[in-house]
C-alpha cells in the first residue's frame, strides 16, 4: 500500500489533517514478538518532519505504514525501522479494518532509545450510529511519550492500511500561566450566579487554559437531556508529568481524537489531572452545558464521562485525584437528583459488552470497564471507587445543609 492508493487518499486520509509520509515495515515473523529479529537501520535523511497545524500551536505527522509483500500469514508481526523525527510528544495507530496489537519504543530528544511499550486498543469510543462513529478508525488510544525524536513500530495481527499519527503539542507562551493554589488563578472560569445555586461547582479550567485550537472542533454540540451516570476514565499515560505539561497533553489528544479518529471534539467532557485540577474538556464543560461526549461506547447519552490523566492499573490515585472526581460527579449528579451511591438501570445503545437495546443495571459512578471490555481506568482508580462515591455523597449532604 502506497499514497497513490486512491482509495487510501479518499477513505482512509480524508479526516487526517496532516500530509501523510509512507515509512515501509521492514522486520516480518510468524513467531511472538520477541522473535522478531531486529530491525534494519533507518535511512540516512529520512527523518519524517511534521507539519503545523493551522490555527494552532502544534504540529502533526499521519505515516502510512507501508506492509511487506512477502508477509501473507494472518498474524504475522511487522516491525518499522527505527526512524529519526522532528519532536512529537504524542502518538497512537489507526487503521481501516481488521485487529491488532501495537508496541512501540520512542528515542527521548536528544537521548537514548528507550524499552519497547504497548499501547492499549481504543475503547473510548462514541456510540454507533452516531457521525462520530461513522468516521471514526479503528486503532490504539493516544500514548503520551513526552518530548521524542525517534519512533519505531510493531504491529501484531491483521490489519489493513494502518497509519501512524506523531503529535507535537507545541509551546503556547501561556502554558505556564496560573499557580494551581492561587485564588485568582486565570485558568479557572468564573461563576457569576448566587452561591447558593453554585456551592457544588468545582473550580474548573477552561479549554482557553489548554488552549484547544477551534479550528479541530467541528459540527455542533448535541446536548444530553439527562444525566443518570458518571464513567470514569484513565488516559492510559505516564505518571510523571509536570503541572506545566498538563496543557500540552490536553492539546496533544484533542488533535488526536479530532483530526485523527475524526471526532468533533476531544472525547471526555472532563480530564483531572494527578494534582487534583479540575479541565474543560469537550465543549460545554466550560459552563452549565451537559453535552453529549465520545468516551463510553453505548452509553454517551445519559452520561458524563470524566478522564484522569496517567495510567492506574499499577500506580495508585491520589487523594487530590480522587477528590478532583467527586466534586465534578457530585456537581453534575445532584443537579440531576441522583444518588450516587446507588445503581442505576441504563438502556444500552450498543456494546462490546452489553448489546443494543438491552437494559443493564450499573452503579451511578462506574469505571469505564462497567460498560466495555477494557481494563480502564486500571485496577487501582477502579478499586477507588467507592471512595469516589462516598466523596461524593458526602460533598451532596454538605451542601443541602
Amino acid at each position: 500500500m502506497n499514497l497513490s492508493d486512491p482509495s487510501l487518499r479518499r477513505r482512509d486520509l480524508a479526516t487526517l489533517g496532516a500530509a501523510a509520509a509512507v515509512l515501509p515495515l521492514v522486520g516480518l515473523t510468524a513467531g511472538p514478538a520477541a522473535a522478531v529479529p531486529a530491525a534494519a537501520p533507518a535511512k540516512a535523511g529520512g527523518r519524517l518532519r511534521l507539519r503545523p497545524d493551522e490555527g494552532g500551536v502544534g504540529a502533526a505527522l499521519d505515516v502510512a505504514l507501508t506492509p511487506d509483500p512477502r508477509v501473507a500469514a494472518r498474524g504475522a508481526v511487522l516491525r518499522t525501522a527505527a526512524q529519526s523525527t522532528d519532536r512529537f510528544a504524542l502518538l497512537g495507530v489507526t487503521w481501516a479494518a481488521g485487529a491488532g496489537q501495537v508496541r512501540v519504543r520512542v528515542r527521548g530528544a536528544g537521548g537514548a532509545w528507550g524499552p519497547w511499550r504497548s499501547v492499549p486498543t481504543l475503547r473510548d469510543l462514541p456510540d454507533r450510529g452516531t457521525a462520530e462513529a461513522r468516521r471514526t478508525r479503528a486503532g490504539t488510544e493516544p500514548l503520551w511519550v513526552g518530548d521524542s525524536d525517534g519512533v519505531q513500530v510493531e504491529v501484531t495481527g491483521a490489519v489493513e492500511r494502518a497509519v501512524l499519527t506523531l503529535v507535537d503539542p507545541g509551546d503556547h507562551p501561556l502554558d505556564h500561566a496560573g499557580d494551581p493554589h492561587d485564588p485568582h488563578d486565570p485558568h479557572d472560569t468564573v461563576d457569576a450566579r448566587p452561591e447558593r445555586h453554585r456551592s457544588l461547582r468545582p473550580r474548573i479550567r477552561s479549554r482557553r487554559a489548554w488552549h484547544a485550537n477551534p479550528r479541530l472542533a467541528t459540527g455542533k454540540v448535541k446536548r444530553v437531556r439527562t444525566v443518570e451516570q458518571v464513567h470514569v476514565h484513565h488516559t492510559a499515560t505516564g505518571n510523571d508529568y509536570r503541572r506545566r505539561e498538563v496543557p500540552k497533553i490536553l492539546r496533544a489528544i484533542y488533535r488526536y481524537h479530532t483530526r485523527t479518529l475524526g471526532w468533533s471534539d476531544v472525547g471526555y467532557n472532563y480530564f483531572v489531572d494527578r494534582f487534583g485540577r479540575i479541565w474543560a474538556g469537550r465543549r460545554g464543560a466550560d459552563g452549565e452545558r451537559d453535552t453529549r461526549g465520545a468516551h463510553t461506547l453505548g452509553f454517551n447519552h445519559t452520561s458524563v464521562g470524566i478522564a484522569v490523566l496517567g495510567s492506574y492499573q499499577e500506580v495508585a490515585p491520589t487523594p487530590e485525584v480522587l477528590a478532583g472526581v467527586a466534586k465534578i460527579a457530585a456537581w453534575k449528579l445532584k443537579k440531576y437528583h441522583r444518588d450516587p451511591l446507588a445503581t442505576t438501570l441504563v438502556l444500552s445503545h450498543g456494546s462490546d459488552l452489553h448489546p443494543k437495546g438491552t437494559w443493564v443495571t450499573l452503579p451511578v459512578i462506574d469505571g469505564h470497564r462497567d460498560t466495555n471490555d477494557t481494563e480502564c481506568p486500571g485496577q487501582l482508580l477502579y478499586d477507588a471507587l467507592p471512595d469516589i462515591r462516598l466523596r461524593t455523597a458526602r460533598r451532596i449532604k454538605k451542601s443541602r445543609r
